[in-house]
């Protein structure tokens, strides 16, 4: 498969997902959108190190993928815990992340 068409993949993800974030309201959601774009970036940095044949994108993969794994431990534990105290978890509520 030609490496254009990894990019032309990785492109139409980020999209997607920056639509998702741009008109949805749900934090999950979000969340979910956020990761879509950052491993369509992690689909990019792949293709470029296959282009360029260096190890030097896959390194920055495995460096994204152990970041967005933290990030979604901590993330997911602030959702459910906001969801636990305000019963929602729609961004447009007013005060949803004051105490």
């Amino acid at each position: 498969m030609e490496i254009g068409y990894y990019f032309a993949l990785s492109a139409l993800l980020f999209c997607v997902g920056l639509v998702g974030v741009l008109v949805r309201r749900n934090a999950i959601v979000l969340f979910m959108c956020i990761e879509l774009m950052l491993n369509a970036v992690n689909l990019t940095l792949a293709a470029a190190a296959r282009m360029w044949g260096g190890p030097d994108g896959q390194v920055f993969v495995f460096f994204v993928i152990v970041v967005a794994a933290a990030e979604v431990v901590v993330g997911l534990a602030l959702i459910v815990n906001l969801f636990f105290r305000r019963g929602t978890v729609d961004v447009d509520v007013p005060q949803l992340l004051r105490y």
